[in-house]
């Protein structure tokens, strides 16, 4: 998952898929830093702190690992049942929620460096300034 090039100033490989950029200060991307703050705002009531898991929901932060970028995104979008005798798990769809939509890369990046190991549990430390190109795609999603 190595950067290639920033995009409306998020970070992705050369396939065009969103990763994350820690500098070797520990400064993280302002994307990164958004993902801890809407995983923590929308996602870890079910999924656990940090993207750990819980007795309710899967660790997110191992999910990415297996699941590739799309799949994870059609999953958020339309949700998730596996319900039989012996599960009764169910992920509702957040495709319409602009708090999770608007974000749903800035999510991935941010669990895909729990999963890796880059990225410690907690707040983190330090981060990037949030760019004018972050700013006005944010305004583009949030508004339309």
């Amino acid at each position: 998952m190595t950067p290639d090039h920033m995009e409306n100033g998020r970070w992705y490989t050369a396939e065009d898929i969103p990763t994350f950029k820690i500098a070797e200060d520990g400064t993280i991307d302002y994307a990164t830093f958004s993902g801890y703050r809407r995983y923590s705002a929308e996602c870890h009531v079910c999924h656990g702190p940090d993207g750990e898991g819980s007795t309710y929901a899967p660790a997110l932060k191992n999910s990415v690992q297996t699941l590739d970028y799309y799949k994870f995104q059609e999953i958020v979008a339309s949700g998730k049942q596996d319900v039989n005798t012996s599960a009764n798990l169910v992920m509702p769809a957040f495709g319409t929620n602009k708090n999770v939509w608007c974000y749903i890369d800035d999510i991935y990046v941010y669990l895909l460096a729990r999963g890796v190991g880059d990225l410690p549990r907690g707040r983190p430390a330090k981060k990037e300034a949030k760019s004018d190109d972050f700013t006005a795609q944010e305004n583009s999603c949030m508004e339309g």
